[in-house]
C-alpha cells in the first residue's frame, strides 16, 4: 500500500460523520435563534474535524500497542497494525492533528473566550486517553459516555456558544439526538469487537452487557433520535419543520433490522450504514431548525 493511501486509511474519513453532524446542528440551532455567524461555525467544523483525526490516530497507535488490533481483527485494517505506518509515526502525526485543532480553537477563544479553550483542552484529553494513557477509559467500559458528552452535547453547544457566546436550551436538547446517533456508532464498532477486545482486556460497555443486550442499546439510540424531534415539535420548541429528520426514518429501520441478526464482518456495513445515517439525520435536523 502506498504512503498517500496508508495514511488515508488511518484518518477513516467515514467517521468524520460524527464531528460534522453535531456542527451542523449546533449552526442551525444558532440560525433559528438569529445568531448565525459563519467563520465561528466554520472554525468549530474544521476544529471538530482536526480533533476526530487526532483521536482516530491515537487510537489506531495505541489499541495496535495493547493488542486490541492483532491479526485476527474483523473490522477495517489498521495501518499501524499492518505495518504500513510505524508507530512513531502515528504518534507524531496525532499530535500534529492536536496541534492543528489547537491552532483553530485559539481563533475560537478570541471569538467567544475561555471557555471554548476549556471544551478544546478537555476534547484533547478525552480524544487521547480513550486508548491512550496509563488508564485508557475506552477499556473501562466508559468510551459511551465520552461520545455522548463530546461528539453530541459538547459538539452542539460549542458549536452554538461560538456563535451566540451563550448555549440555549433550543441548543442543548438538539445535541440530544445527535450524541445517540455518534454513539450508536460507536456500538456497532464494539459490537463487532466483543470477542477481540475480550481476549485484549478491552472491557467496552458491549464487552460488559454482553451481545444481545449491546443490540437492544443500539435500537435505543435510535429510537431516542427519534423521539426527541417529536418531543421538541409537541413542547413548542421548534415548529414542524423539527420533523424533517423523520425523513430518514426508513434508513434507520433497515439498520434496525439487519443489527437484529449481522454478525462479524457484515457488521462493517451496519458501521459505514450508522455513520451516514448521522449525517443524513444531522443535515435534515439543522436545516429543520434553520426554517
Amino acid at each position: 500500500m502506498s504512503a498517500r493511501s496508508a495514511w488515508w486509511l488511518a484518518v477513516r474519513p467515514a467517521t468524520l460523520t460524527a464531528s460534522a453532524a453535531p456542527v451542523f446542528v449546533g449552526a442551525g440551532a444558532a440560525w433559528a435563534d438569529g445568531v448565525f455567524a459563519p467563520w465561528p461555525a466554520l472554525a468549530a467544523l474544521l476544529g471538530a474535524s482536526l480533533l476526530q483525526v487526532g483521536a482516530n490516530f491515537a487510537n489506531d497507535v495505541f489499541d495496535f500497542e495493547r493488542g486490541a488490533d492483532s491479526a485476527d481483527r474483523l473490522g477495517p485494517q489498521r495501518a499501524t497494525q499492518q505495518g504500513w505506518i510505524t508507530p512513531e509515526q502515528m504518534k507524531r502525526a496525532m499530535w500534529l492533528a492536536f496541534a492543528a485543532a489547537t491552532l483553530t480553537g485559539l481563533y475560537l477563544t478570541y471569538v467567544a473566550g475561555w471557555p471554548v479553550l476549556a471544551l478544546g483542552l478537555a476534547s484533547i484529553a478525552a480524544a487521547y486517553l480513550y486508548t491512550g494513557g496509563p488508564r485508557p477509559y475506552g477499556y473501562l467500559g466508559l468510551g459511551d459516555v465520552a461520545v455522548f458528552v463530546f461528539f453530541g452535547v459538547g459538539a452542539v453547544a460549542g458549536t452554538y456558544f461560538v456563535q451566540a457566546l451563550e448555549v440555549s436550551r433550543l441548543a442543548l436538547v438538539a445535541s440530544v439526538p445527535v450524541g445517540a446517533l455518534a454513539t450508536a456508532i460507536l456500538v456497532v464498532n464494539n459490537l463487532r469487537d466483543i470477542e477481540t477486545d475480550a481476549r485484549a482486556g478491552k472491557l467496552t460497555l458491549a464487552v460488559r452487557i454482553g451481545d444481545p443486550a449491546t443490540r437492544v442499546y443500539y435500537f435505543l439510540l435510535l429510537l431516542t433520535a427519534y423521539l426527541v424531534p417529536l418531543v421538541m415539535w409537541w413542547r413548542q420548541l421548534a415548529d414542524s419543520w423539527v420533523l424533517l429528520p423523520l425523513l430518514s426514518l426508513p434508513l434507520a429501520l433497515q439498520l434496525a433490522a439487519r443489527m437484529r441478526h449481522e454478525r462479524g464482518l457484515a457488521l462493517n456495513g451496519c458501521l459505514v450504514r450508522t455513520a451516514r445515517l448521522e449525517v443524513i439525520f444531522g443535515l435534515l435536523f439543522a436545516l429543520g431548525l434553520a426554517l
